[in-house]
């Protein structure tokens, strides 16, 4: 069975209701190929894959892993969650549809959203600050000493036997 193209009859169709109406949603890209006009050039440019690409969107049953509902075609620069807006898709009353970060702040009425969160990395604080050593600090890609605001060829700490391995 074809996935629907109708975003209005998603609801009433055979595939999402299919075991439970538990879906995900995401947006595919494709690569084209590069456009000569440069307004089409601009239009179909994707910042995020680097190169010129479509986009659909694609709602998937998640227990039969089939493909629900494939999105028109629209131009590689478009976000998910407008895409999304755009195509109005009635989803069946109590669904549970999972979503990445692209449809941040997606929340279509009467459907129960999940989206997963960002866990926290070992070693890292609260606010998003990485502990370091007030001794080492990382400048520009280069490691650099910082001994009491003096640059490491003028530092006579850092160039005793114990401190010379580090640099």
């Amino acid at each position: 069975m074809a996935p629907e193209r109708d975003a209005s009859r998603v609801a009433t169709s055979p595939l999402a209701l299919e075991g439970a109406p538990d879906m995900a949603s995401d947006g595919t890209e494709r690569r084209r190929q590069r456009p000569t006009n440069a307004a089409q050039q601009q239009e179909q440019y994707s910042g995020k894959k680097k190169t010129h690409t479509d986009k659909n969107l694609l709602l998937v049953n998640e227990h039969t892993d089939k493909v629900i509902y494939l999105g028109p075609t629209v131009a590689g620069k478009k976000h998910d969650k407008k895409a999304a807006d755009e195509g109005e898709i009635a989803y069946p009353t109590n669904a549970t549809l999972d979503k990445d970060t692209g449809f941040q702040g997606y929340e279509p009425a009467g459907v129960l959203t999940r989206q997963p969160k960002k866990t926290q990395r070992p070693g890292v604080e609260y606010g998003g600050q990485v502990p370091h050593s007030s001794h080492l600090q990382r400048t520009r890609g280069r490691r650099k000493r910082d001994c009491r605001g003096e640059t490491v060829s003028h530092c006579q700490r850092c160039l005793t036997s114990d401190h010379r391995g580090h640099l």
